[in-house]
């Protein structure tokens, strides 16, 4: 899904949403400051030349002492070498806050993204969260080194400037200043046009780095199917869009430029008639008519760069305003107030009167979860069950507060999860999900992800990692090229399914917690070694309590209890063959179970099966 903007806080005026970066900038604002300082001193020593010049022409050219002439270009020179020192030292100063900053900001960008819910991820594109963690901070970096500082220096040059040239004639002054009257109006005008477009071409440009990510983490899909050149024309179709706004980007920058350059040539012209016609009458010398027009020269490129500059910070503030949208995300899942312990863990786990409804849920539509009671004792393995939509793995996502119950309450040794620390939660509850989602990382990091407590290097977590593979039959690591130090491709795509899985099973087990909730972990396995793996977690975690999530009778009939969920609520509980005994719904169920694994069992055996065809026309 798109981002939701819905519901946003009215648009702060510019220099209130700019001042937000302040938290992120104030620890390195005293060297952007001598930046400044440095960069204005430049523009400063540059005004200084055309006073020097004005007594080179006035003095000696005009009495032609060449001495002195000598002296006056030695006098320029080193103006103009004191501006490039000012201007390296510009640079100098906001290099490495500027770098600073953009780490400060990215970090905390990542930061708040660890934090924020799952429901916050289910609404926002991964491409619209990319490209405000590259693009718009790096963008935000970009200005602060130099937007900001050469708009304020710029604008200061100008008047400074503008001031001078009424030293030399106040008529000439005045055309100057009078001619900038239109720049003004231009600007304000460019400000409301040019900020929805600017919002747009980066809204877009996230929906295009959406469609980018989707397209490669489907290449598969798009492949198998042939529908490579549908992707593109959806691509096209957005790209088409994004460089008619860039168009439109280009034409209002156009419109301000085409002012900016054109009110001082006229001003040029203006102030050469009236200079020509002082001078003629004596009200003015010729040493000063060419020290004013050296002046107006060196005040083209602050007035020309203006415009430039103004759309580059309202291109930072759309920044600002993108990157500060997910700052001001409601974190809901938060660690409590006085966070509880728990000083015994034996992995006693509750569903207590539990609903649970998503956020876009309608009003009228029932919860998905519509009061749920279930107790797991500690070491007990059950099976949860039901037909497709029933609730399953939504409950699965209760206990480590991926979300929130919104009504009821889900406990761990009597104690309500909420009243937890979630890193304390979180060691003690571990997930091994259906989609097994691995890292572009080696097997041991994979595997020893949840072991924070364990140099990834000793010998104790060489143990726990080896005996993790050994319980999720994932023997084929030791014939990668690396072994365990064998770095896996993005998303583990490099690996089978089955591979897949049996990875993130093993990280699962490597945490070693008091519950272990599976989500039907192990559908990409065959029976046989599914059934080896069952084994091995009785043997391993002896002890653990483990809420599986089963879509095979098998994997029910090695549960201690099977739980029948229908509706969103829990129908029965009993063992197999009880439930066999007494349940129609139940016997429905596992018959439904069966024909599945049938039909999948077919696919695997059958060569014209789906899977074998797509397999094919992928090679093809």
């Amino acid at each position: 899904m798109s981002s939701d903007t819905s519901g946003a806080p009215a648009r702060l005026p510019l220099h209130r949403a700019l001042a937000r970066l302040l938290p992120f900038a104030r620890r390195d604002l005293p060297r952007i400051g001598l930046g400044g300082l440095s960069a204005l001193a430049a523009s400063i020593v540059a005004l200084a030349i055309p006073t020097v010049l004005e007594w080179v022409v006035g003095g000696p050219i005009a009495s032609g002492t060449t001495p002195a002439v000598v002296w006056g270009a030695v006098a320029v020179l080193g103006l103009g070498l004191l501006e490039a020192l000012m201007v390296y030292l510009r640079r100098w100063f906001v290099l490495a806050p500027a770098t600073a900053i953009e780490f400060n900001v990215r970090s905390a960008f990542y930061n708040r993204l660890q934090k924020l819910p799952i429901e916050f991820h289910d609404r926002w594109q991964g491409g619209q969260l990319l490209s405000r963690m590259m693009q718009d901070i790096g963008l935000i970096r970009r200005w602060m080194a130099f937007g900001l500082i050469m708009l304020v220096v710029n604008v200061l040059t100008v008047v400074i400037g503008s001031v001078l040239l009424f030293q030399w004639h106040w008529l000439l002054g005045t055309i100057f200043v009078v001619s900038g009257i239109p720049l003004w109006i231009q600007g304000f005008r460019f400000e409301k046009v040019y900020g929805v477009l600017t919002r747009r071409s980066q809204d877009q440009q996230g929906d295009l780095a959406t469609s980018v990510e989707e397209s490669v983490h489907g290449i598969r899909v798009l492949k198998a199917f042939g529908r490579g050149p549908h992707a593109l024309t959806r691509f096209t179709r957005q790209a088409e869009g994004l460089r008619g706004t860039e168009m439109r980007k280009a034409r209002a920058i156009a419109g301000v430029d085409f002012v900016l350059v054109l009110m001082p040539e006229l001003a040029f012209a203006v102030s050469l008639a009236a200079g020509i016609w002082l001078t003629a009458n004596g009200q003015m010398e010729v040493s000063q008519l060419f020290a004013f027009f050296a002046m107006a020269t060196i005040l083209r490129w602050p007035i020309e760069s203006i415009g430039f500059l103004f759309s580059f910070m309202l291109d930072a503030r759309t920044a600002t305003d993108r990157v500060f949208e997910v700052f001001d995300a409601v974190e809901t899942i938060t660690d409590p107030a006085e966070p509880r312990s728990i000083a015994d863990p034996r992995g006693a786990l509750a569903f207590r009167g539990v609903h649970f409804r998503y956020q876009d849920a309608r009003p009228h539509e029932r919860d998905l979860l519509d009061g749920i009671d279930l107790e797991l004792v500690p070491g007990e393995t059950l099976a949860l069950v039901g037909l497709t939509g029933s609730g399953k793995t939504t409950l699965t996502t209760l206990p480590t507060r991926l979300y929130d119950v919104t009504g009821g309450s889900v406990t761990l040794d009597g104690v309500d999860v909420r009243d937890l620390a979630l890193v304390d939660l979180r060691t003690q509850i571990a997930t091994a999900f259906e989609d097994a989602t691995l890292f572009s990382a080696s097997v041991r990091e994979n595997v020893l992800l949840g072991r924070d407590d364990l140099d990834a290097f000793s010998d104790e977590a060489e143990r726990v990692m080896r005996e993790a593979l050994d319980v999720a039959q994932a023997e084929f690591v030791a014939g990668l090229p690396d072994g365990a130090e064998t770095m896996i491709g993005e998303e583990g795509m490099s690996l089978s399914g089955g591979q897949r899985q049996r990875l993130a099973l093993a990280r699962a087990v490597a945490a070693r917690p008091r519950v272990l909730v599976m989500d039907d972990p192990l559908s990409a396995l065959d029976v046989d070694t599914e059934e080896r793996v069952q084994t091995e977690l009785r043997r391993v975690l002896a002890g653990t309590t483990a809420l599986v999530v089963a879509h095979r009778p098998s994997t029910v009939a090695l549960a201690d209890r099977v739980a029948l969920l229908e509706d969103g609520r829990i129908a029965d509980v009993g063992t197999h063959s009880a439930l066999m005994a007494r349940s129609a719904s139940y016997r429905s169920v596992i018959s439904s179970l069966e024909r599945d694994e049938r039909e999948e069992s077919a696919q695997r055996t059958d060569p014209t099966s789906e899977i074998d065809i797509i397999t094919e026309r992928e090679g093809a």
